[in-house]
């Protein structure tokens, strides 16, 4: 299983990005799914998860500005992120737990980071 993440880049202040992140490979099921981000001289913290029903959950920082999604069919998840601030500037990465075997074990699989860059 690989989960490929694009849509990082540079914004000003104010404006919008959208993430995404498509997993792909041996997938019977996937459960949650999230995006992570690690800022410069920060520990990695979760900004936003969607189960597989679709309830979400956000770091209280991101919420009213960022909005996470999912696509089952197509075994993505977005994060869009409007009115971003500096302080939004961070490596992204996405997060899957994902039954690889049909034997309903799940193991979490990461995506590589994509770099959001907040900057006037």
């Amino acid at each position: 299983v690989q989960l490929q993440a694009s849509g990082g880049g540079l914004v000003q202040p104010g404006g919008s990005l959208r993430l995404s992140c498509a997993a792909s490979g041996s997938i019977f099921n996937i459960h949650a799914m999230a995006w992570y981000r690690r800022a410069p001289g920060k520990q990695r913290e979760l900004v936003a998860s969607i189960t597989a029903g679709g309830s979400t959950n956000y770091v209280d920082a991101v919420k009213g500005r960022f909005t996470i999604s999912r696509d089952n069919a197509k075994n993505t998840v977005i994060l869009q992120m409007n009115s971003l601030k500096v302080e939004d500037t961070a490596v992204y990465f996405c997060n899957a737990v994902i039954d690889d075997s049909g034997t309903h074990y799940y193991r979490i699989y990461w995506g590589q980071g994509t770099l959001v860059t907040v900057s006037s």
